[in-house]
């Protein structure tokens, strides 16, 4: 094996907790740093995090604490697997108490609250001088622990950065491409929660395969239209973090996203549904700030105007989905030459 790295992964949360017990397999010193003192003092008795992975025993060798500067001091690697919503004052916490050389990574699908920000542009927002990166893809963490094979990519610029998340995280059971297209990697990991809750909330309300091929297929050419708009290169989304993390979040139960859209199909209310989840549903803060995006930049995204009709307009769902039929009959692939 390579060296021994220190690797810090910030974030209590399913996902942070399962590629922490990776890198600590992996025989790397490994802190995964929670933010509630109580929750990091359970989880270092039981060896186990019963909030989020119950059932899942965490590597011996795994340091658990709700210290953060005991945690990201001298680390060579560190992960940020924080919510949108709080990931920036993390970040700006850290900062301080940074190696010069380590390298920053973000696992977070969604956008700052406040503006069309993603998380690695957070990242160099406030850690200018450091080599950052992007790890996204269709990763249930529940899979990851039980040793389910599993493929992520990880985005940067930086060739010694993607080297160094490749060599960390690669286990027989989880596989780690490399993508230089950071801002597309980023996008799809953001976008597709959005479709995940309509295809969530056609489900509920009896689609059959077609439909949900359709829908399937339909978004994944407004991920790709909206995304060249914005700077991105729109093959990105064939990829595990386009098409692959799309496929997985709107097809199954453990997506928290397809979870909200499938209560909605059954005609629960919105705010009733986030109280109960227990966890952060980025689909929804990501649709008000795509649907904004999309406004501005004249992007043609039936798919979401759909939806924020429903959630926020009050429209019934019915009406929405025969507009949608209705609507302009568009080419099939976005891509190919048109004649």
């Amino acid at each position: 094996m390579t060296k021994q790295l220190k690797v810090a992964v910030l974030g209590g949360g399913s996902f942070g907790t399962a590629i922490a017990n990776i890198i600590a397999h992996n025989n790397h010193l490994t802190y995964l740093w929670m933010r509630s003192e109580e929750q990091a003092l359970e989880c270092k008795a039981k060896r186990e995090n019963t909030r989020y992975l119950a059932g899942h025993p965490l590597h011996e060798q795994l340091l658990i604490t709700a210290d953060l500067k005991a945690a990201v001091a001298q680390a060579d690697l560190i992960f940020v697997s924080i919510p949108s919503h709080s990931f920036r004052v993390v970040v700006q916490q850290i900062k301080p108490f940074l190696a010069p050389a380590a390298m920053v990574v973000s696992t977070a699908k969604g956008l700052e609250p406040q503006g069309f920000t993603l998380m690695s542009q957070i990242l160099e927002q406030e850690l200018p001088e450091h080599k950052i990166g992007v790890l996204s893809g269709p990763n249930f963490a529940k899979e990851i622990v039980q040793l389910q094979q599993t493929g992520s990519v990880i985005a940067s610029e930086n060739s010694a950065l993607i080297a160094c998340v490749q060599e960390t995280l690669s286990s027989a059971t989880f596989r780690v491409y490399s993508n230089g297209d950071r801002y597309g990697v980023e996008l799809g990991g953001a976008l597709k929660n959005i479709y995940a809750i309509i295809c969530g909330m056609a489900a509920a309300l009896g689609a059959g395969s077609n439909t949900q091929a359709m829908l399937l297929t339909r978004s994944l050419a407004e991920m790709g239209r909206f995304a060249q708009v914005m700077g991105a290169d729109p093959m990105t989304f064939l990829g595990l973090a386009g098409v692959g993390d799309l496929i997985l979040t709107c097809t199954s139960n453990l997506s928290r996203n397809y979870r909200v859209g499938y209560a909605l199909g059954q005609g629960k209310k919105l705010e009733e549904i986030v109280a109960n989840l227990g966890q952060v549903a980025e689909g929804v803060n990501t649709l008000r700030q795509v649907k904004q995006k999309a406004d501005e930049l004249g992007v043609y995204m039936p798919l979401v105007a759909g939806l924020y009709a429903v959630l926020y307009e009050q429209r019934a769902i019915a009406d929405v989905a025969r507009g949608l039929m209705l609507g302009e009959q568009n080419y099939d692939v976005e891509f190919l030459g048109k004649k």
